[in-house]
């Protein structure tokens, strides 16, 4: 059995990419050059990654930083995507401050 892989979706673009069960989101987005992210620390700790699983799976394999996600804010789904693998195929949408 093979590495799983599955389809990441932008909410209100075109933007699709696909990412593997081992990478995170965000180094997927990144890969694949699609999305609103081009850059980040890719560690949790700057914030840059920040927005909402609208739809799917996902774990959250590593800490993230308090200062950019709340309590309140992992409750609503809102994580930093360089802490987050796919567990389904997933749809993400960019919060607005």
């Amino acid at each position: 059995m093979g590495i799983k892989k599955y389809n990441i979706s932008i909410k209100d673009t075109e933007a699709e990419f696909e990412c593997s069960e081992h990478e995170s989101v965000f180094a997927a987005m990144i890969r694949s050059r699609k999305g609103p992210v081009t850059y980040g620390c890719c560690g949790g700790g700057c914030g840059v990654c920040r927005m909402k699983i609208v739809s799917g799976d996902y774990e959250i394999y590593k800490k993230m930083s308090r200062a950019h996600v709340s309590a309140q804010d992992i409750e609503q789904k809102i994580l930093l995507l360089c802490c987050v693998q796919p567990r389904s195929n997933m749809s993400i949408a960019v919060v607005n401050e």
